[in-house]
């Protein structure tokens, strides 16, 4: 099993059933909580949203980086290193997740439309 899909495998059994939807993004699955990102889990590691307010705490911790698209850094988001990325690791990292993405509004995916 490849790193992401050992991740994908946690994060499945960490994070609540209600609300919960995954779909195939960054190069991995991501993880939607109500709709909105909480994470995703990639062979580059564990991708988390925690919120613009908290992302310098986040930084802060051990293991941590900002996550980066084509050069630049999107605040409000972090990627952890997979190694030492314990199951009392992971579960704290979910937890400053969820306190952010919980307050958010649930969305709505829509439908495919068709183009005329």
């Amino acid at each position: 099993m490849a790193d992401g899909d050992a991740l994908a495998v946690r994060l499945r059994a960490a994070l609540p059933a209600k609300g919960l939807s995954e779909r195939k993004m960054f190069g991995g699955v991501g993880f939607m909580l109500n709709g909105n990102m909480i994470a995703g889990a990639s062979k580059r590691g564990l991708l988390l949203r925690v919120g613009k307010e908290r992302y310098s705490e986040a930084l802060a911790r051990s293991g941590a980086r900002p996550m980066e698209m084509r050069g630049r850094p999107v605040e409000g988001y972090v990627r952890i290193d997979p190694g030492g990325l314990t199951d009392a690791a992971l579960l704290g990292w979910l937890a400053l997740a969820r306190a952010y993405v919980e307050t958010l509004p649930p969305k709505v995916r829509k439908p495919p439309g068709r183009s005329r």
